[in-house]
């Protein structure tokens, strides 16, 4: 059985011309209130551009990774293909402009205009001590910030 879910965005991700920033709609900028001090968000976004009826249907993929297996279910990727994408990045907070609900980022990996369904502190606690990944994708950074100068370009089949 499936049900109808309402979801209002609170913003719009902006990202253009190697300038990164969340713009929050007005009637939600009040819920900024006292947020400054966490050096990290999780933005979570809807992939616009991947929600079409055929993205939405596709459960499998072939060997997306040059190291993964031969196919792969979806929900093992971090692919923005999935039956609702929904997709969540982790962004570093450069400054925030309360009066205009922006926050500043140097950088997400999100297009230009899409909708942020919500935006949610990182906290340390949302670490896990003892995670473990497929022998396939040990080799990836352990850490956000290394992800930067990773070579994700040779991971990929496409």
């Amino acid at each position: 059985m499936e049900n109808e879910i309402l979801i209002y965005p609170i913003g719009i991700v902006h990202s253009n011309d190697n300038r990164f920033a969340i713009e929050v709609n007005k009637k939600y900028r009040s819920a900024l209130t006292n947020i400054d001090g966490f050096s990290h968000l999780q933005v979570i976004w809807w992939g616009n551009y991947c929600d079409s009826p055929k993205y939405r249907k596709q459960l499998t993929v072939s060997k997306p990774y040059k190291t993964g297996p031969d196919l792969i279910g979806i929900f093992g990727t971090r692919s923005p293909v999935r039956p609702n994408p929904i997709l969540i990045s982790t962004i570093l907070v450069q400054s925030i402009d309360y009066d205009n609900g922006i926050i500043n980022t140097p950088y997400i990996d999100a297009e230009n205009n899409p909708p942020v369904l919500d935006l949610k502190p990182y906290h340390m606690s949302d670490r896990v001590r003892d995670c473990s990944v497929p022998e396939w994708c040990k080799h990836w950074p352990e850490w956000d910030e290394d992800s930067v100068t990773f070579d994700w370009q040779n991971e990929f089949n496409f």
